[in-house]
């Protein structure tokens, strides 16, 4: 029996990447000096193209201050109120490129904080995305991502919660935090900003890999919602490999093959995909 090669339809750039991504060569295509706070998306192959058309990355609010001239592009994970405000009251000319998603969240803190309630963000706190909400609330903000971080809340019985998610988290987990949160004696009212193409990537993901005798997962290593995706394939399809390019993957396979999977992160370009997908496909 031939081997069915699957490449998940939702495999790839999300709307939010995609537009921050065109944002950039946009900009790139009328000239000057060009900036983006942090690396606009997390892929490597995309940085460096970038950076070779000219694109430089500044990191800090320091470096901004250094900047004369030029436009500054706000990534697609957006930045925290005080950076946002830092780039928009400069001389430099500053392009949004903030997922619509994530900036629902921003006003969601923003406005539930200035309300009195807790905010609480379910999500990885070192990520640029949740560096980004806590940096909308007017309060301080709990970072969680596990029952033991739940644990550890030490608020008062009937406090007011608000509890949002970074947009790439693991859809199954959240649910299962807010629940466990739920059983607490606070006031909780969540508000899931886990973004559709997440969910529907993890659920398309997670149905592939139960099928498949080996899964590719393609993504950046310091992209989250990549390593979610490897996560959750790995659970259902114990053949899982984690690669970034074509370059990565070393398959030995021995011809019971039924199905081998494939899909990829938010911010995986196209090019990159078809590759690895035409390449396994010409070694069956």
């Amino acid at each position: 029996m031939k081997t069915e090669v699957i490449l998940a339809k939702s495999a790839g750039f999300c709307f939010g990447v995609e537009r921050a991504v065109n944002r950039v060569y946009e900009e790139i295509s009328k000239g000057g000096n060009i900036f983006t706070y942090g690396p606009i998306i997390h892929n490597k192959e995309v940085v460096a193209d970038l950076q070779s058309k000219g694109v430089r990355v500044v990191e800090t609010p320091e470096q901004i201050k250094e900047i004369s001239e030029g436009t500054v592009i706000i990534r697609s994970h957006g930045v925290p109120r005080e950076t946002d405000t830092l780039i928009r009251e400069s001389s430099l000319q500053c392009v949004d490129a903030t997922c619509p998603f994530v900036k629902r969240i921003h006003r969601t803190v923003e406005a539930e904080s200035a309300a009195g309630k807790q905010i609480v963000i379910v999500g990885n706190p070192l990520h640029p995305e949740v560096t980004g909400i806590m940096g909308w609330s007017s309060t301080p903000v709990k970072v969680i991502q596990s029952i033991e971080d739940i644990q550890k809340l030490d608020f008062p019985a009937e406090t007011e919660i608000c509890v949002v998610a970074q947009t790439t988290f693991n859809a199954k987990k959240f649910q299962d935090l807010v629940d466990y949160l739920k059983e607490k004696e606070y006031n909780v009212i969540c508000v899931n900003t886990i973004c559709n193409a997440t969910h529907e990537r993890q659920s398309e993901a997670r149905s592939i890999a139960a099928r498949a005798d080996i899964m590719i997962v393609i993504g950046d290593r310091s992209s989250s919602n990549s390593a979610k995706l490897y996560e959750i394939c790995r659970k259902e399809c114990p053949k899982t490999f984690f690669i970034q390019t074509w370059n990565d993957l070393h398959l030995t396979l021995t011809g019971a093959e039924k199905v081998i999977g494939i899909t990829a992160g938010a911010s995986t370009p196209k090019n990159i995909i078809e590759e690895v997908y035409n390449h396994v496909r010409a070694d069956l």
